[in-house]
């Protein structure tokens, strides 16, 4: 499993290991039913530990993503299409949330937000 993990980040290892396995699991890069390394494997492979990688997995099982089967490993779950996109939803309303609330702060009005929203997504910054 290929997954881009740094030191340099402000975000931590695990959460690294969370999000990006998330993500292959909400595009489809990972089907359901598809075996994840062991925790001991992937932590060798990261070269982290494996408390780090077992705390990754554990988020991805409080989410539903994955299961794990005692002497199996631990394997993707069946998501449908909606349920990926309600998980997706749900992340962005979480991120977006508080940045919104810090520009409201600081006196931006809800079109001004929308603008610049509409700009990124247009690839204009």
């Amino acid at each position: 499993m290929i997954l881009n993990l740094t030191d340099l980040s402000e975000e931590p290892l695990q959460s690294q290991i969370y999000r990006q396995i998330r993500a292959m699991v909400l595009n489809g890069e990972i089907n359901s039913g598809t075996i994840l390394p062991s925790i001991r494997g992937l932590a060798r492979e990261q070269k982290v530990s494996v408390i780090t990688v077992q705390r990754g997995y554990e988020m991805l099982e409080r989410e539903g993503l994955i299961i794990s089967k005692r002497g199996k490993g631990f394997f993707v779950t069946d998501v449908n299409s909606s349920q990926k996109k309600q998980l997706a939803e749900q992340r962005l309303i979480e991120k977006l949330t508080p940045v919104i609330k810090i520009a409201r702060d600081e006196g931006m009005s809800n079109l001004e937000i929308k603008n610049i929203i509409n700009k990124l997504l247009a690839g204009e910054q």
